[in-house]
């Protein structure tokens, strides 16, 4: 059985060898089908010219370990989170666009901070209760991707706009929580992850 296999084998590769000789281009045609075929190659191993076909590059995984599955959960869920709570920061980014348009036309203090008493009811009254359903994760991630839409940490924005004792206030309450509202964004160190995935939903992939 050894020896009709080696025989076999041995009577390919001269067939080969035969083809590439009598072609100019070195193209065999190895399948009926149009279209389908090969370039079998001389190539000099050595001083022993054989034929040789390139073949598709092949990439070869190794069997994921504990600790990559693992990370691959928590990637799973950072991208979850951030795709909950993405469309959150861009609703602050065009709220504050539309209030800062509004505010050139008040000129009263007293009725900006009516203007802005108002805002702030109307937004409670729409996203309080997705806010209050959110875990502490996705919180410290909306007070990040606030920054990146803004330009503006949410402790400069309550500062600016409801001033330095609220700021203050809404700062103690968040580092109870273990978050940090004065929590900048950093897409090039410890957020390069989440602009990632950002960008992958900008693009429309996800």
């Amino acid at each position: 059985m050894k020896v009709r296999l080696l025989s076999i084998i041995l009577l390919i590769m001269a067939a080969a060898s035969d083809a590439a000789a009598q072609s100019d281009t070195g193209s065999v045609k190895t399948d009926s089908l149009p279209g389908r075929f090969f370039v079998i190659q001389k190539v000099d191993r050595n001083g022993l010219i054989l034929p040789e076909v390139e073949i598709k590059e092949v990439t070869v995984y190794a069997r994921p370990t504990r600790e990559m599955k693992a990370a691959k959960r928590k990637f799973d869920r950072l991208e979850y989170n951030i795709r909950k709570v993405y469309p959150y920061a861009m609703v602050v980014r065009f709220k504050l666009e539309e209030v800062n348009q509004q505010l050139e036309n008040i000129k009263g203090e007293k009725e900006r901070k009516n203007f802005l008493k108002k805002v702030e009811k109307d937004v409670f009254g729409e996203y309080e209760d997705d806010i209050r359903n959110m875990t502490i994760s996705q919180g410290r991630i909306l007070i990040k991707l606030i920054d990146r839409e803004t330009q503006n940490t949410s402790y400069s924005l309550i500062r600016e706009y409801r001033g330095g004792f609220t700021a203050a206030f809404w700062q103690g309450i968040a580092r109870l929580f273990g978050t940090n509202l004065k929590d900048e964004y950093d897409p090039y160190g410890e957020d390069a992850q989440i602009e990632m995935i950002i960008k992958e939903i900008e693009s429309g992939r996800l």
